[in-house]
C-alpha cells in the first residue's frame, strides 16, 4: 500500500480507511482530532461536533466512515470494568490497527501531555478520567451501546462483548501484562468509592469486586 506515512509505522496492514486520512508529520490524523486555527491537528483533543456525529450517525471514531453491525471500542482495562467510555466506536480494522500503532496505546511508558491548550479544547470532558497510561488496551467488540448523562456530560455505556482482544506494546498482550495493568488500576477505582455517600459504599465495593472478577475471567489465556 502506497501511504505517505513515517517509516516506523507498520503500513503493511494499514486499513484503506486510515490510509485515506490526512497526514501530519508522517502520521495519520484520526477523524476525531480537533484542528487548530492555524491548520494543524491537536492529537490530544477531540472535535465535539464529530463526537455527536459519531454517536448519532454511527460513524467510525478513527476514520469517520459509516459503521456496520459490529462496534469496536478501544478502551483501557478500567473502562472494561465500568463498561463506560468517552470515545465512540470504530471499525474492527481501525480499532485493532490503532491499538497496535497509536503512540499512547502501544507505548506503555508514554505520558499524555496536558496543558492549557488541551484544557481549553476539552472543557467539558464527561465522567472522571483516570490520568494514566494503563500499558494495555482492550478492543471490545459488541453490537450495542447507549449514551447516558454522567452528571457532567454524556458518556457511552458499551454493550455485552462478543469478543475482547487485549493489546500491549503494539502486539497481543500476555495474560500477566493484563493482570498487572488491572491490578495497578483497580485501587484508583476503589478510591472513587470513598466519594460516594457512606451508605452506598458497601454496595459499590461489592459491585466493583463482581465486575473485577468478571474481567479476570476474560483475560487472555496463558500462565496465571
Amino acid at each position: 500500500m502506497n501511504c505517505p506515512y513515517r517509516s516506523e509505522l507498520n503500513t503493511s496492514d494499514m486499513p484503506e480507511r486510515i490510509c485515506a486520512l490526512p497526514t501530519h508529520r508522517g502520521y495519520p490524523v484520526p477523524w476525531f482530532v480537533a484542528w487548530l486555527p492555524d491548520g494543524t491537528p491537536e492529537f490530544r483533543a477531540m472535535d465535539p461536533k464529530k463526537w455527536l456525529a459519531a454517536v448519532k450517525q454511527r460513524l467510525c471514531w478513527v476514520c469517520g466512515q459509516a459503521l456496520g453491525s459490529y462496534l469496536c471500542f478501544v478502551i483501557g482495562p478500567m473502562c472494561g470494568i465500568n463498561r463506560t467510555t468517552s470515545e465512540p466506536a470504530c471499525h474492527r480494522e481501525c480499532a485493532e490497527w490503532s491499538a497496535r500503532n497509536c503512540p499512547f496505546l502501544s507505548r506503555p511508558h508514554m505520558i499524555r501531555r496536558e496543558d492549557e491548550l488541551t484544557a481549553e479544547l476539552r472543557p467539558n470532558s464527561a465522567g472522571i478520567p483516570i490520568r494514566r497510561n494503563p500499558g494495555v488496551s482492550l478492543v471490545w467488540i459488541t453490537k450495542t451501546f447507549k449514551v447516558f448523562n454522567a452528571g457532567n456530560g454524556p458518556m457511552i455505556e458499551i454493550g455485552e462483548p462478543l469478543e475482547m482482544i487485549w493489546y500491549a506494546n503494539g502486539r497481543i498482550a500476555a495474560r500477566e501484562e493484563v493482570a498487572h495493568s488491572v491490578d495497578t488500576g483497580l485501587p484508583l477505582l476503589a478510591g472513587m468509592i470513598q466519594h460516594e455517600p457512606e451508605w452506598r459504599q458497601p454496595a459499590a465495593q461489592r459491585d466493583l469486586e463482581r465486575r473485577h472478577a468478571w474481567l479476570v475471567s476474560r483475560y487472555p489465556k496463558g500462565a496465571a
